[in-house]
């Protein structure tokens, strides 16, 4: 019997965690090393699933298989916590809302108008609303960071194993990068996976691939659990919000949070003034805390996936790494097992930037 492949996983994110659950699923030996359970940039993502966001079709309709993919894996794993909540958009200007609504309807999306009196019968507690909004019902969201861990833990009952470790550098033998050096120790393995966001930057550097990456930084409010005041996803102009499933009101500027500037406390309260300014019967609604997240853009937008010209290192560092988890875990376990390169990840190769 051969043995099984060793795949060392840089990285606990929701990227990095699909990733190792796919592989250990699929009967690689996986080791995850990592210094957090959850990554960095995850636990700080407003974690919406969607495929909108003027991406070109062909980005929209991967989104979109992922999205579906979110579904298969709840049903593999059961107790994963994730929402088909739906979504009321009004974030762009009413023609570029109708524009938009036209084209994504033309791919596949059910996009549904609401006229004010539906936008408030789907979210009675807005205290605002606009005379028109698009829906979109498949959307959703997932506690991300408590995904990761149900993930990590359901690939260690497989026989997966984590390493709480820095990792400092990459080892390479001969032609081929063969391991890692953590503050663990060095791990050796057949394959490497980068899955660290900004963190997979320096290492790969160290070893001569450059990631074209950048990492912004977006801040998130975070409310003291409350009953119940949003039905869904809400992207009003200049506002997102959510209701996580512990009852927190979240929000950003955008999805993506808002710019915490010199002060991000003042931020912070701005922000926070503003979601409850835009809820009905919100005296009570406070603040518990704020996160400011760095999320691992590549400098045209679209993931890196795949090996990347050193035998033995595969790079997976995205924006949207909520949406797109499931699916890049699935296809990056299988290319990095079969040595098949996948041709629905041609278009997001590091050799695209030359």
């Amino acid at each position: 019997m051969a043995a099984k492949q060793h795949v060392v996983v840089v990285g606990s994110g929701i990227v990095g965690a699909s990733i190792a659950w796919h592989l250990t699923r699929d009967g690689a030996a996986v080791t995850v090393v990592a210094e957090d359970i959850g990554g960095v940039a995850t636990p700080n993502s407003f974690a919406w699933i969607n495929a909108s966001w003027g991406n070109p079709e062909f980005y929209f309709h991967f989104r979109r298989r992922s999205m579906a993919e979110w579904k298969r894996l709840a049903r593999e794993l059961p107790g994963l916590p994730l929402s088909w909540c739906g979504g009321i958009c009004w974030d762009l200007p009413p023609d570029q809302l109708e524009a938009f609504a036209v084209e994504h309807r033309s791919w596949g999306y059910d996009i549904e108008r609401l006229d004010s009196a539906a936008i408030a019968a789907r979210e009675p507690c807005l205290a605002h609303v606009p005379d028109f909004a698009l829906s979109v019902l498949e959307e959703g969201a997932v506690e991300p960071a408590a995904a990761a861990r149900l993930l990590l833990a359901d690939a260690e009952t497989r026989g997966a194993k984590f390493v709480n470790a820095a990792v400092d550098g990459l080892i390479r033998s001969g032609e081929r990068i063969a391991g890692i050096v953590s503050s663990a120790g060095i791990i050796e393995a057949d394959h490497i996976v980068l899955a660290a966001g900004a963190g997979s930057t320096p290492l790969a550097a160290a070893v001569g691939v450059t990631l074209p990456l950048q990492a912004p930084p977006g801040l998130i409010v975070h409310s003291r659990p409350f009953e119940r005041r949003l039905n869904g996803l809400v992207m009003a102009a200049d506002l997102h919000m959510r209701q996580t499933a512990d009852g927190r009101i979240i929000a950003g500027s955008d999805f993506g949070g808002t710019d915490p500037g010199a002060d991000q406390h003042a931020t912070a309260a701005l922000l926070f003034a503003k979601m409850k300014e835009s809820l009905t019967e919100s005296d009570r609604l406070s603040m518990e805390f704020f996160t400011v997240g760095y999320r691992p853009t590549p400098k045209d937008g679209f993931p890196i996936i795949g090996n990347c010209g050193q035998n033995g290192l595969y790079i997976a560092v995205m924006h949207s790494g909520v949406t797109l988890a499931p699916l890049v875990g699935l296809l990056a376990s299988n290319e990095i097992l079969s040595g098949d390169a996948d041709s629905s990840l041609a278009s997001f190769r590091l050799g695209r930037f030359g």
